[in-house]
C-alpha cells in the first residue's frame, strides 16, 4: 500500500457522509410512516407542570395526547425522574418517537454563576465557556436535552430588563461571548451525555425595542440590522448552534415569529442554517395582538411559511395546520421539512437509540453535587465583578481589620444572589447558596469583628432603620454597604423607565458618608444603573452584579485582595435616562463638541455632558498597568495583507493582576459615515508585579470592512487610526496606518 495515510483520511471522510446519510435516511424512513397528525404533533411544545423560568399554562389532556404522539418536545420539566416519566407516556405512542426536554438554563441549573453580563464584564472567553459547560453538565445529567440559551441580541438600551441575559452593547465583544457560550454548551458534539443543544435568541433586533420597552416595536435599518444586530447570530451559528429562537417583536413592521426574510431568506438560506427554530413563549398567537393575523390559524399559516418550525405553548400549529394543509394553504412539504429538522436532532442526541440516556438518576446525583462545579462558579464570579472607583485606596482591605459593618439590604438574603432566570429548584434548599455575609465571615479571621444592620429595603420608602445603620458604622474602622435593585427588577418583562438605585437606599449611603468612615459601596444589579450622587462622593465602587451561588465567597476574594478584580464594562453607563440609548461606537456627527463645555451649535445637552458616567470597558485593578513601544508592520498594507500590531504591557504596581487591553480601529473617511472607534480585538494577559509582556493583535481586511449603502460588504481604501486603551476612554497609545486600493 503506497498511501496508506491518504487512505486512511479517505476512509475517515467517507465514513462520516457514510453516518450522516445514516441519519438522514432514518428521519427519512420515519417521515414516511408518520400521519400528518404525528407530524405536526413534533412541532408542538407544550410546558410541564411546575413552574420554573416562566409562565405555566395547564392541559389536563397533555399525558394523552403524549401517549398519541401530538406532543414533540416540553420544557420547564425537571431532573431525571420527571424527564423518564414524560418520555415513557412517549414510548406508548405508535412510532415511539421521544420527547426533547428544554428548559432556560440561562446561567447554570444548580449552579448557578453570574448573570450573562456580568460574565461578559469579565472579558474572560475560556472563563464564560467554562460557566456554559458546568451548566450543561448538570442540565444534561438531570433529564434536559436542550436550553434556551444563550441570549445573544445586542442591547443598548439599560432600560430594557432583558440586558443582564445578553453580553452587552458590543458587536464584536458579543460575537465572541456567542461563540464561547454556544461551544460551552453543547461541547465536542450532540449526543454526548454532557451536552445540551444550544438556542441563539432572539431572532431579531429584540435588543433594540423603542423605549427600551419588553416585547416593543422594533425600526432599524438593513445597515444597522447587518453591521451590529446580526454578527453574534452569525457567530453562534459558526460554534454549531444547533437551534434559534425568533423573537416577540415585530421588525420594521413584520413579528420576527412570520418574518420570511430572517428564517428562510437568511438564516435557512444565505446561511444554510440545518437546525431547527423555535418561537418564543406564545409568539406565533401572539402574531393576532400585533395585528399581523386575523386569528391563530391565519397566524399558523404565517409562522409555518415564514420558516418558523417549533410552536412553544400557543397550540397555533396543534389545532390548526392540518386543516391548512388539507384546504390547499400549507404545503405538506413546508411540515415535512420542519419535522425532519427536528427529528434529524433527536437521532443526533442519541434519543432513538436509548431515549432514557439522559435520564441517570445516579449521574444527576453525582453531577449535582460535584464540588468541581462550585469552585468553577466561585472563580467566573470573581472575574465578573467591576471596581468602579477605589480613590482613596481602601480596597483591598486587611484580614486584620479589628471591627467592620456590613450593612444594606442585600447582606444577608442568599437566593437574591441568582439573580434573574435561574433555575428554581424546588426540592433543593439555599443552603448552598452563600450570602454576602456568609461570604464574608469565611474570609475574615477570629479577630476581626463583624456587625450588620440591614438599614433599608431595596424599595421601601421607609427610614427607620437609618439610626441602627449609623450606629453600627460608628463601632466599625470600615463600613461596607451592600445596595442595589432587587433581583427580580431586570430580567423578562422588567424594563424601568428610571434606573436610578430604587427606595432610600442612597439616602442611607448619604447618612453613612457623615460618619466619616470609610465605606466600601457594593452595587447589585441587573443592568447598568444611575447612582450619580453615589459616584460623585463615594471613593470606593464595586459593580457586584448578580453572582450566582458563590457570590458571597467572591465577593470576599475581592474584598480583601485574594483576588484582584479585572472585570470591565460590557455596557456603557449613562449619567441619567436622558442619555439613553448611549454607547461608545456612536456615529460620527458633522458638528462634534470640542470638549465638555462646548454647547453652542454642536451635537450636545445644555443641561448635561455628553459623556458617560462609566464608558464601555472601564474597570479599574489593585495595581497599575504602563502601556509602550506600540509597533505596526506596516505603514501601509494592501487588502490581501495582514497588519501586525505588538504592543508592550507592564505590570507597575506591587501586587499581580490582569489587564484587559482593547484594539480599537477608526475608519477617518468612507462613502459611509463610521462610528468614532470599534472595538476589533482585546487579549485579557495576567502579569505579575514588576513583570512585562509584548502582546500581538493582527489586522486583516475583514476587521476593516463594513456594510455599504447597498449592504455590500467589503473595505475602502483609505487611512485608519489605530487606538489602544484599557477602556473606550481611557486611551493609552495611538497610531495610523493606510489600506490602499
Amino acid at each position: 500500500m503506497k498511501h496508506p495515510i491518504s487512505l486512511l483520511l479517505l476512509m475517515v471522510a467517507f465514513s462520516g457522509i457514510s453516518q450522516q446519510k445514516t441519519i438522514d435516511q432514518k428521519v427519512n424512513e420515519l417521515l414516511g410512516k408518520m400521519t400528518l397528525e404525528e407530524k405536526i404533533g413534533q412541532l408542538n411544545q407544550y410546558t410541564g407542570d411546575h413552574a420554573v423560568t416562566g409562565p405555566l399554562t395547564m392541559n389536563p389532556n397533555k399525558k394523552e395526547e403524549i401517549k398519541a404522539g401530538k406532543i414533540g418536545s416540553m420544557l420547564n420539566v425537571l431532573g431525571s425522574e420527571y424527564t423518564r416519566g414524560y418520555q415513557e407516556l412517549a414510548m406508548q405512542s405508535r412510532l415511539k418517537i421521544p420527547l426533547l426536554f428544554g428548559l432556560d438554563v440561562v446561567h447554570g441549573y444548580k449552579t448557578t454563576f453570574p448573570i450573562p453580563l456580568a460574565e461578559a464584564a469579565s472579558w474572560d472567553l475560556a472563563a464564560i465557556e467554562l460557566s456554559a459547560r458546568v451548566s450543561a453538565r448538570e442540565a444534561a445529567a438531570s433529564g434536559i436535552h436542550w436550553t434556551f440559551a444563550p441570549m445573544v441580541d445586542i442591547g443598548r438600551d439599560p432600560r430594557w430588563g432583558r440586558v443582564m441575559e445578553g453580553a452587552g452593547e458590543d458587536t464584536y465583544l458579543g460575537s465572541k461571548i456567542a461563540y464561547a457560550r454556544v461551544k460551552g454548551f453543547q461541547g465536542n458534539k450532540l449526543g454526548d451525555v454532557t451536552s445540551v443543544m444550544a438556542c441563539a435568541k432572539h431572532f431579531l433586533g429584540y435588543g433594540a425595542a423603542i423605549g427600551g420597552r419588553d416585547y416593543n416595536s422594533v425600526d432599524m435599518s438593513q445597515r444597522a440590522m447587518w453591521e451590529t444586530y446580526l454578527p453574534p447570530f452569525k457567530a453562534a451559528l459558526d460554534a454549531g448552534a444547533a437551534t434559534f429562537m425568533n423573537s416577540f417583536n415585530d421588525l420594521n413592521g413584520v413579528p420576527a415569529t412570520g418574518n420570511k426574510f430572517l428564517q428562510r431568506d437568511i438564516l435557512k438560506g444565505k446561511w444554510n442554517f440545518q437546525g431547527f427554530v423555535v418561537s418564543d413563549w406564545g409568539s406565533i398567537g401572539e402574531m393576532v395582538n400585533h395585528g399581523f393575523s386575523k386569528e391563530k390559524k391565519e397566524a399558523a399559516l404565517q409562522a409555518i411559511t415564514a420558516g418558523s418550525d417549533m410552536d412553544m405553548e400557543s397550540n397555533s400549529y396543534r389545532y390548526n395546520l392540518a386543516e391548512l394543509v388539507k384546504e390547499g394553504k400549507v404545503s405538506e412539504s413546508l411540515i415535512d421539512d420542519a419535522v425532519k429538522r427536528i427529528l434529524r436532532k433527536k437521532y443526533e442526541l442519541g434519543l432513538f437509540d436509548d431515549p432514557y440516556r439522559y435520564s441517570d438518576k445516579k449521574r444527576q446525583q453525582k453531577e449535582l453535587n460535584n464540588p468541581e462545579n462550585t469552585k468553577a462558579a466561585r472563580e467566573v464570579a470573581a472575574k465578573s465583578i467591576v471596581l468602579l472607583k477605589n480613590d482613596k485606596n481602601i480596597l483591598p482591605l486587611s484580614k486584620e481589620t479589628k471591627t467592620i459593618a456590613f450593612i444594606g439590604p442585600m447582606v444577608k438574603p442568599k437566593r437574591i444572589n441568582h439573580g434573574f432566570w435561574s433555575v428554581d429548584l424546588k426540592d433543593v434548599d439555599s443552603t448552598y447558596i452563600v450570602s454576602q455575609w456568609e461570604g464574608l465571615q469565611n474570609k475574615v479571621g477570629k479577630k476581626t469583628k463583624l456587625l450588620y444592620a440591614k438599614g433599608c429595603g431595596v424599595t421601601s420608602p421607609d427610614k427607620s432603620g437609618f439610626k441602627e445603620a449609623v450606629d453600627v458604622a460608628n463601632q466599625a474602622d470600615v463600613v461596607i454597604l451592600s445596595v442595589g435593585e432587587r433581583h427580580d427588577m431586570s430580567g423578562e418583562a422588567k424594563s424601568r423607565s428610571t434606573i436610578n438605585l430604587p427606595g432610600v437606599q442612597e439616602d442611607l449611603i448619604k447618612e453613612l458618608q457623615k460618619t466619616g468612615k470609610p465605606i466600601v459601596v457594593l452595587i447589585n444589579a441587573g443592568r447598568p444603573l444611575v447612582f450619580n450622587w453615589t459616584a460623585d462622593n463615594m471613593p470606593t465602587i464595586v459593580y457586584t452584579w448578580w453572582l450566582g451561588s458563590e457570590a458571597g465567597n467572591a465577593i470576599a476574594d475581592v474584598l480583601f485582595g485574594d483576588y484582584n478584580p479585572s472585570g470591565k464594562l460590557p455596557m456603557t453607563f449613562p449619567r441619567t435616562e436622558g442619555q439613553i440609548p448611549i454607547y461608545y461606537n456612536h456615529m460620527s456627527t458633522g458638528r462634534p463638541a470640542k470638549n465638555e463645555d462646548d454647547k453652542m451649535y454642536v451635537s450636545a445637552y445644555i443641561d448635561l455632558q455628553n459623556s458617560p458616567k462609566f464608558a464601555f470597558g472601564h474597570g479599574l485593578s489593585y495595581t497599575t498597568f504602563k502601556y509602550s513601544d506600540l509597533k505596526l508592520s506596516k505603514a501601509k498594507i494592501a487588502k490581501s495583507d495582514k497588519l501586525e500590531v505588538s504592543v508592550t504591557i507592564q505590570n507597575t504596581g506591587k501586587v499581580a493582576g490582569e489587564e484587559v487591553v482593547q484594539l480599537y480601529l477608526k475608519d477617518r473617511v468612507a462613502s459611509i459615515v463610521r462610528p468614532v472607534k470599534e472595538l476589533k480585538d482585546f487579549q485579557k494577559i495576567k502579569l505579575n508585579a514588576g513583570e512585562s509582556k509584548t502582546i500581538t493583535f493582527t489586522i486583516d481586511d475583514e476587521k476593516l470592512s463594513f456594510y455599504h449603502d447597498d449592504l455590500s460588504f467589503g473595505s475602502e481604501a483609505g487611512e485608519f487610526d489605530l487606538i489602544i486603551g484599557s477602556s473606550s476612554e481611557d486611551i493609552r497609545l495611538k497610531g495610523e496606518f493606510e489600506l490602499q486600493p
